[in-house]
């Protein structure tokens, strides 16, 4: 009996200390304030991820230098700019060490982008005939780069881990052949050209929201998000959706969702850009409120 009571307390601390591991490894997301769980640091994922996508750089077929590709090039350098402003305004600049942004097109005719930690964004040529417009595309651009700086590849990583090795969660555990191999499954571009482990649900409409208020920081219109995910709808009636959206929320769910937060991102366009919007805080695990002369803070509300 006395054993018996032995084992349980120690299920219960190996519980306990598990569960506070976790808990201490919480953070939180920009903008949107939730919270998730980061068990890897952001070199150890980098280092990871890097190597993943120079690998992929060696052999994609890039376009370069053609119109397409400067806008590519420009949508993206605009967004992250303006990421970058917005965090400066707001404290949060020691963020800006772990994104060294890239913004690549790619000449294959798929449907389809994904994007890597610290900043690298690859848009496939067959979206640009759905995109038909800068706006449309700095959609898809925000999109991918809120993927980034919500930091959804960690948490996906994390969630693995804590899945399945449970208290072997301490640091380090990427850098040893298991976390290589957790990280093998989430950035799996080999085999299948440009294709990454799914995002979950949640995250991908969370890329949604943060994806058009960086676009809107900008000063692309957030708007042309909801004429955008009606031609992806059009474009995969008759056959398999496009590989984007092969597991993205339906498009009906996507569109209703933009329709029911574009009136708090159209604070963020135009005339409220990023001067207006220093006293909207982004949450992170150390944010503390943010506080200007003339405003009070205000609370910040898953391609």
């Amino acid at each position: 009996m006395e054993r018996k009571k032995i084992i349980q307390s120690a299920k219960f601390s190996f519980i306990m200390i598990v569960t506070l591991a976790i808990l201490h490894a919480c953070g939180s997301v920009p903008f949107t304030g939730r919270q998730q769980l980061n068990l890897v640091s952001n070199e150890q994922v980098l280092a990871l991820s890097l190597q993943q996508y120079q690998d992929f750089i060696r052999t994609a077929p890039l376009e370069r230098s053609t119109s397409n590709a400067e806008m590519v090039k420009r949508v993206g350098s605009r967004i992250a700019n303006a990421v970058e402003t917005f965090y400066k305004s707001n404290g949060y600049e020691s963020e800006l060490q772990y994104y060294q942004w890239e913004f690549n097109l790619v000449k294959d005719k798929s449907v389809n982008a994904f994007a890597m930690p610290g900043g690298k964004i690859v848009i496939f040529e067959g979206l640009l005939p759905v995109t038909q417009s800068e706006d449309a595309l700095a959609v898809v651009v925000g999109h991918e780069i809120a993927h980034v700086i919500a930091r959804h590849s960690q948490e996906r990583i994390s969630q693995k881990m804590a899945l399945q090795y449970g208290g072997a969660i301490a640091g380090g555990l990427l850098g040893n052949s298991v976390g290589a191999q957790i990280g093998q499954q989430v950035f799996g571009l080999g085999a299948q050209f440009g294709v990454m482990m799914p995002y979950a649900r949640k995250q991908e409409y969370e890329a949604d929201e943060i994806g058009l208020i960086v676009m809107a920081l900008a000063g692309y219109n957030p708007q042309s998000a909801v004429p955008f995910w009606t031609r992806m709808a059009q474009s995969s009636q008759g056959g398999a959706p496009p590989e984007f959206l092969s597991t993205h929320p339906t498009d009906e769910k996507r569109i209703a969702r933009i329709q029911q937060i574009m009136p708090n991102v159209l604070q963020y366009y135009k005339g409220t850009g990023v001067q207006n919007t220093i006293n909207k805080p982004i949450k992170t695990k150390t944010s503390v409120p943010v506080k200007t002369d003339n405003a009070k803070t205000s609370k910040d509300w898953t391609f």
